[in-house]
């Protein structure tokens, strides 16, 4: 098994395109590092570098303690998943999971044990005789994770092998790819444009925009302590709201002025060092949907941080109700509340948010100033 370190590396395409731009990252072993990031943000041609499909303009790769800027793709002891499964159509299941292992010259003994084992833990086993055509798209998801697997490599590169599968098969393919990383003990480093998935499945996540990361840090406190406006409006669904308005200080309280409104900031966030700049100036408060609430309870209870909204459309989730809400003449809310919630679309209601759990952003160079 294999640690992971990325130095100052760049990606440069002939015309002056930088794809990537000073990576950075050490991954330690046995990891679950997923990058994630809007199409074209990189993700992908990092993963292909560090596979030794990309090559590295600038910059130093270690598998190990070993430098493989040079080392053919081949000798990284690395497997990639991708997202087509490039299976070989005229084999069966078991001469695709076993195809690299004879190019390596394994005894057939080996082969036979190493395949079965992947296929026991994969629960392929009965699709051993099959060809590829017979198979469905977990079935062949599987199958391309089985055949990485008997290779018994430092580090597994996936590049979104879920993204052909449906909503529900890609729902059960992420718990069985958390599972089968705990059972086969590697570093896993994998990309997606889906931070569900990122959520759900990563140690740590590396979110990226523009080939530069952003952010690396685990997926709960991306969630709650994202750096800048980027990050927190990329990780969580339905996204963070966004208020532009003025921080004002009466008395020795902080207020937040925006459309005809105005929150007051409890003590502790209204006292921050960080905020003493922006008093009289505009800025940027996020607010995550389920910080906003239409409790009656919490509205009596909360007068200083609550307000009069119209509620525009709801959507019904099953377990939760999605509010889109209007606020005075531009600012648009979305409130995520309980499935008894008994607001609806054109009613004016209360609703109070929950300002232990906002976060100011700089208007002009969008980093988060306070959590």
């Amino acid at each position: 098994m294999a640690s992971l370190s990325l130095r100052h590396i760049y990606k440069k395409y002939p015309g002056g395109v930088t794809a990537v731009s000073d990576f950075n990252l050490e991954v330690k072993d046995k990891e679950f590092i997923v990058f994630v990031g809007p199409s074209g943000c990189g993700k992908t041609t990092t993963l292909r570098m560090i596979a030794g499909l990309e090559e590295i303009t600038e910059g130093e790769l270690y598998i190990g303690d070993t430098l493989v800027n040079d080392v053919a793709p081949k000798d990284r002891e690395i497997a990639m998943v991708f997202q087509n499964y490039a299976l070989y159509p005229h084999m069966s299941v078991f001469e695709n999971m076993s195809f690299g292992l004879k190019l390596q010259k394994t005894p057939k003994e080996e082969i036979k044990r190493r395949v079965e084992e992947a296929a026991r833990v994969l629960d392929i086993t009965h699709l051993l005789d099959r060809k590829p055509k017979a198979l469905s798209g977990g079935q062949k998801q599987r199958v391309a994770l089985g055949r990485a697997i008997v290779r018994n490599p430092k580090v597994f590169l996936l590049d979104e092998p879920l993204s052909n599968l449906d909503a529900k098969l890609r729902a059960t393919m992420r718990t069985e790819l958390t599972k089968l990383h705990a059972r086969v003990g590697t570093t896993f480093v994998y990309v997606t444009h889906d931070q569900v998935e990122a959520m759900t499945m990563a140690t740590r996540i590396v979110v990226m925009k523009d080939g530069l990361i952003q952010q690396v840090d685990t997926p709960q406190h991306l969630y709650d302590a994202p750096c800048n406006i980027f990050v927190a409006g990329f990780i969580g669904t339905p996204q963070m709201n966004f208020i532009n308005g003025t921080l004002n200080k009466k008395g020795e309280d902080v207020y937040f002025d925006f459309d005809g409104v105005s929150v007051k900031f409890p003590a502790d966030k209204a006292n921050a060092p960080e905020l003493a700049d922006y008093i009289g100036k505009e800025v940027i408060v996020g607010l995550r949907p389920e910080a906003i609430s239409d409790e009656a309870n919490v509205v009596a209870a909360t007068p200083d941080s609550s307000l009069d909204v119209d509620v525009d459309v709801t959507e019904l989730m099953g377990a939760e109700i999605y509010l889109y809400l209007n606020v005075g003449e531009e600012t648009r809310l979305i409130a995520r509340v309980s499935s008894r919630s008994q607001s609806r679309a054109g009613d004016k209601i209360k609703v109070a948010f929950d300002m232990s759990r906002l976060h100011v952003f700089d208007k002009d160079t969008e980093r988060c100033v306070l959590h």
